[in-house]
């Protein structure tokens, strides 16, 4: 049975990361490991990410992207937007039957947040 996953973005920052995660997009700094720290645990209500410093040749910062759930995106974005967050692309429909938008961390990373709108489109 499967229980539970965490998404992993790589960072070249963590502590400015750190930063923007929480003051920006209202997560909770969770878990912090390391000396000096790499990697940490953010949650915003239900929503757990992580982070890890690139400190590994292969480990390329800004390339993931992740899909969160909510169930207010209008109210989301509003409180993003007076957070001061990178966002990309405000909240509309699409034929697909969600309404979403898009917001960046300093590295590229994208984040879509997103809710069921309307039946999708063929």
């Amino acid at each position: 049975m499967l229980v539970g996953a965490a998404t992993i973005f790589t960072v070249r920052d963590l502590a400015a990361s750190l930063t923007y995660y929480r003051d920006k997009l209202g997560f909770d700094v969770t878990f912090q490991y390391g000396e000096p720290i790499y990697y940490a645990c953010l949650c915003r209500d239900e929503v757990s990410l992580h982070l890890r410093a690139a400190r590994e040749p292969d480990w390329v910062a800004g390339n993931n992207a992740l899909c969160i759930f909510v169930d207010d995106v209008d109210g989301l974005h509003a409180e993003l937007a007076t957070r001061g967050a990178q966002i990309v692309k405000p909240p509309q429909d699409y034929a697909y039957g969600m309404r979403d938008f898009d917001v960046t961390d300093p590295d590229g990373n994208v984040i879509t947040f997103g809710m069921e709108s309307k039946a999708a489109t063929r």
